[in-house]
């Protein structure tokens, strides 16, 4: 048996949706965009949802925005994937690590309020895995710190933390629908907002600067290019990615239900097993699971690198939940960081495990997956 660590839910209906604009020779941002704008804008509660061409430039699109820039800070978590603290550097800002709480890998809000100094401009707190992020006493903070928050969504389209939705509480929220994500354009991403001035900001920076868009100069029979009042970027997304993310999202309540239940499978069968910890959430969060990740504890008859090896082995793909980022090579150069410095994140990047989790996985491969597991266990 082979089991890949996720597989896109994409049939007949994503295949005919791309061919359309082809047809219609509409591919580039367009009406299909918009129709997905509206779709996860209705979805989420953001009164404004503008496509990008990733959660990376939706990241960047929101610093950028926010007017962060060269000798500002922004708090970020160590454990998470290296895009959130690259899109700081971009800017010519400086990420500065907080560590985490083992129990759910997300930010120790605790530890935040100690790392701000007179240059900290915002905060980006991830919802990883599809877990929200502590985000009352987030926001009791950064009010009175006068922070700008960013959130990091890419992992968590349906996560709510308390009832309302994630990426609706910061100034912006951002999401993936990379291809492992819970819905998927192949790349891409969104950004969340509910400032118009703010939103309007964003939207002529994903298209170069300008003031009008391509969509509202057809539909107007406009011939003359637009102003370019303000510095942009090419952020934005094709009509045909456009098209697969409407169809996707019609699926979307299937795929939470089904991820929900596969975790709820994993969760039944190994919450006993010594050596692992399952995901744990917390009253008043709901969980996409985007991931289903383990710690693998230190007092595990079988180390996690070498339990990943033996799983390989029978056809069974895991993955290192996420990076310590503290520790890659780029930023534990510049800033001189060491292991001590986020030692959760750390132990983390060390004993966390991703397991297949995608809403076609059958039941015999859960089973094969769960078994081969406890045999290396228990």
């Amino acid at each position: 048996m082979n089991i890949p660590i996720t597989r896109p839910y994409l049939g007949e209906e994503e295949r005919r949706a791309v061919a359309a604009p082809l047809e219609t020779g509409w591919v580039v941002q367009g009406p299909r965009v918009r129709e997905f704008e509206q779709a996860v804008s209705a979805m989420t509660g953001a009164p404004i949802a503008l496509a990008t061409t990733s959660c990376t430039t939706a990241l960047h699109l929101s610093l950028a925005a926010l007017g962060i820039g060269p000798g500002d800070e922004v708090i970020v978590p160590s454990f998470t994937f290296v895009a959130t603290a690259n899109v700081v550097e971009y800017q010519g800002a400086r990420p500065v690590f907080v560590d985490i709480d083992l129990a759910t890998f997300n930010l120790d809000v605790a530890q935040v309020e100690r790392r701000i100094t007179p240059r900290t401009r915002a905060v980006i707190p991830v919802h990883l895995f599809g877990l929200s992020a502590d985000m009352a006493p987030l926001m009791e903070l950064a009010r009175r710190h006068n922070l700008r928050v960013v959130e990091d969504a890419a992992c968590a389209l349906g996560t709510t933390y308390h009832g309302q939705h994630v990426g609706t509480f910061g100034d912006t929220g951002c999401l993936s629908f990379h291809a492992r994500k819970i819905i998927t354009t192949g790349e891409g991403g969104m950004v969340l907002a509910s400032d118009a001035d703010l939103g309007r900001r964003m939207e002529a920076m994903r298209s170069h600067g300008g003031v009008v868009s391509d969509l509202e100069r057809h539909q107007k029979g406009a011939f003359a290019l637009p102003d370019h009042p303000m510095l942009g970027y090419n952020y934005r997304m094709t009509d045909m990615q456009g098209a697969v993310g409407v169809e996707q999202m019609k699926k979307l309540d299937y795929i939470l239900a089904r991820r929900r239940d596969l975790a709820c499978r994993y969760d039944d069968a190994l919450g006993e097993v010594p050596g692992v910890a399952t995901p744990h959430v917390p009253q008043g969060y709901t969980h996409t699971y985007q991931s289903y990740v383990l710690l693998v504890t230190e007092d595990a008859q079988v180390p996690r690198d070498d339990l990943a090896v033996r799983l390989q082995a029978k056809g069974i793909s895991t993955r290192q939940g996420t990076h310590a980022v503290h520790l890659l090579g780029y930023y534990r150069q510049k800033y001189n960081l060491k292991p001590q410095d986020c030692p959760r994140a750390w132990q983390a990047h060390c004993q966390s495990l991703a397991l297949p989790l995608f809403p076609a996985m059958t039941d015999e491969e859960q089973a094969y997956v769960i078994d081969s597991l406890r045999g290396m266990l228990v």
